[in-house]
């Protein structure tokens, strides 16, 4: 050991997360990583000795996020000298030489599938030098490594099938930061998924770029989701997310056949016309998507649906704006995540395309898209008055410990009266209001996922 270093062990560690669900699933695998070492997390940045932020490059207002905070360590790192910050994930790579040689703002820089490599590199920086590894692999998923879960609600988690992308979708910056499309195995997904279990959780969302293009040996994304559900019959599952243009017919019909696997899909667009979904790169057409959506909804009884929405994509015309529009009213959507395009280095638009829509234009048909989807929502929500659902309790409610929320088996969320119930239970409900966003219900009682079912199957 160098004179000046200290032990990694005595080392107390801060994670600080932002992005996709995929990098909040990879700072559970680091925390691992370092609590292996014997080091220390804490719960506040002015705590720690080495001060990590897990970021993501998808829009610009993330990376914005992720700049002013790094402004902000930098000045602990002014009060604390010995303080070590560094830089995980989708941002690393695209910007390290900023980071750390142009504005001195980390010590760290290591990318998505270097994770393994951090306890090595916070020794370099005890050996006074700044620390990088960017390189991506054909091989990490990380399969090996026992996720630590230290936030969360104890009730829901995310677990990794897959990494990396190959779709090449013009505007989308993954494949360069994440690298090419691997498996991990699938024995590895559920023994994790049967860890889950044991601990008490109740509810498992699979994460992967596409998932539905998964693929151990000749065990197939269905076969997956087969025989997840079988690990434990009271666990609920959900998927995020998949492309349209492979979305497998099997499947389908798998949700509508098991009780655990949720009634929801998440199923992005991101445009509502031809012309822009081939500039876009999205190798299916406008029909063919609604074609897809009519099939989901004629398998899948009760189903609910999401999606992605960008507004302002490159050479996006009024017309072209006005055809996802009418397409988003033609869909309902449950849930979308709307945002307007910002151009990312390094993807086929930046190369190729000008990003060449007006921010006052972007932002106005974003705020036309979001306009309408909330009135949807607050419809469809408002049909649900007099349903009955099953909700999972993840906690109290925001607003009142006096109630109870959670989500519908259709992801949507509800709160209702706390009473005798607590977190991990199933209670039935009815909806008796309901807003864009929520549904109010009141409680009827306690219940398990295989009652719930039984009892509507014999109704």
């Amino acid at each position: 050991m160098k004179k000046n270093q200290t032990d990694i062990k005595t080392k107390s560690f801060y994670i600080e997360t932002y992005g996709c669900q995929m990098n909040f699933a990879d700072s559970e695998i680091v925390n691992a990583i370092l609590l292996e070492k014997g080091m220390n997390p804490v719960s506040d940045a002015k705590l720690a000795d080495i001060i990590l932020v897990n970021t993501c490059s998808i829009r610009e207002n993330a990376e914005t996020k992720v700049w002013n905070r790094l402004k902000e360590f930098r000045g602990f790192k002014a009060q604390n000298k010995s303080l070590t910050v560094g830089v995980l994930g989708c941002m690393a790579e695209r910007i390290k030489d900023q980071i750390i040689e142009e504005e001195q703002l980390v010590d760290i820089v290591v990318g998505p599938d270097a994770y393994r490599d951090i306890p090595r590199l916070i020794e370099e920086v005890e050996d006074g030098r700044k620390a990088v590894n960017v390189l991506l692999s054909l091989e990490e998923t990380y399969a090996d490594i026992a996720p630590i879960r230290t936030t969360g609600n104890g009730v829901s988690a995310f677990v990794s099938i897959m990494r990396g992308c190959d779709n090449m979708c013009s505007f989308c910056v993954v494949p360069f930061t994440r690298g090419r499309e691997r498996s991990r195995p699938l024995e590895s997904i559920l023994n994790e998924i049967q860890q889950l279990s044991d601990q008490g959780y109740k509810e498992v969302t699979l994460l992967g770029q596409n998932v539905n293009s998964y693929k151990d040996r000749s065990y197939s994304f269905s076969t997956l989701m087969d025989k997840a559900s079988l690990v434990d019959p009271e666990m609920r599952f959900r998927f995020s997310s998949p492309h349209p243009k492979d979305f497998p017919d099997e499947l389908l019909h798998l949700i509508a056949e098991k009780p655990n696997l949720c009634n929801y899909i998440h199923i992005p667009a991101q445009a509502g016309s031809d012309s822009m979904l081939e500039r876009m790169r999205r190798p299916y057409t406008r029909d063919q998507y609604l074609q897809l959506i009519e099939k989901m909804k004629g398998i899948i009884p009760g189903l609910s649906l999401s999606t992605d929405i960008i507004a302002g994509f490159c050479g996006e015309t009024e017309e072209e704006h006005q055809q996802t529009l009418s397409l988003m009213r033609e869909v309902e959507y449950d849930l979308a995540y709307m945002f307007a395009y910002s151009e990312r280095e390094r993807t086929l638009a930046y190369r190729k395309f000008e990003d060449d829509v007006p921010e006052e234009v972007k932002k106005r048909r974003l705020s036309e898209i979001i306009s309408q989807q909330m009135s949807i929502q607050h419809r469809r929500n408002h049909d649900e008055i007099g349903q009955r659902h099953v909700v999972l309790v993840e906690g109290t409610s925001k607003r009142s410990e006096q109630q109870m929320s959670g989500r519908t088996d259709t992801n949507k969320i509800a709160v209702f009266d706390r009473k005798e119930f607590e977190k991990g239970d199933y209670v039935e409900v009815e909806i008796t209001e309901a807003t864009s966003a929520t549904l109010i219900a009141k409680p009827i009682a306690r219940t398990s996922l295989g009652a719930y079912y039984s009892a509507i199957l014999e109704a």
